[in-house]
């Protein structure tokens, strides 16, 4: 049965405004989706399992639920199966248990923060912003994007390097420009493409 309606759970609305730019281009035509933006992690915390209890009601069979939240300093298997748990307890299947295919719900986790797939496709930054730096994609404090710490404070203080954002990070904003210039297959980031090969498991399953 192939998917027609995808709902994002995101902690914030620099996921949303990134992901309302990607997502057309990730999903085929005729899926519908929706993104619901959370303020903060400790609001989608607080409010998941209310809502996810909620769409146990009346989820159906060709409907996906995705949740999407930063590491941050969280030890990521912790995090991860905490949100598991959420799912478990309302009774939604995901794929981590197995035999439990087709699965309702997944959880991933954006190691660290959004601005990681940045790093991960450098040349989408600097066709977004092209004063940046070329040579911070081949800098090797920048190689891996999931190892970077302190991530959005990183890559704010390299776009003010690049004379952007002098006034601080406007994540919104960024968020819309770099997605229309992000190359999924290109991406280093290994939990961006963890996310798109999911995208790409729900919308062509039998790939």
């Amino acid at each position: 049965m192939s998917v027609r309606y995808v709902e994002f759970l995101v902690e914030e609305p620099s996921m949303e405004a990134f992901l309302s730019v990607l997502l057309p281009r990730l999903l085929p035509e005729g899926c519908e989706y929706r993104i619901h933006p959370f303020r903060s992690k400790p609001d989608l915390k607080r409010n998941i399992a209310s809502r996810i209890r909620g769409y146990s009601r009346w989820i159906s069979p060709d409907h996906r639920i995705f949740v999407l939240v930063d590491r941050d300093s969280d030890d990521c298997m912790e995090l991860k199966d905490e949100f598991e748990e959420v799912a478990r307890l309302a009774g939604l299947r995901t794929p981590s248990y197995p035999g439990c295919l087709p699965w309702q719900i997944v959880n991933r986790i954006v190691i660290e923060e959004l601005e990681a797939w940045y790093f991960g496709d450098w040349q989408a930054v600097r066709s977004a912003y092209p004063n940046v730096s070329a040579s911070v994609s081949r800098n090797f404090r920048y190689r891996d994007p999931d190892s970077i710490t302190n991530t959005w404070e990183t890559f704010e203080r390299i776009l003010k390097r690049g004379g952007y954002f002098r006034s601080g990070l406007r994540k919104i904003e960024a968020a819309r420009n770099i997605a229309r210039h992000i190359c999924p297959e290109r991406n280093r980031s290994r939990s961006f493409n963890l996310f798109r090969n999911t995208i790409t498991e729900v919308v062509e399953p039998d790939r």
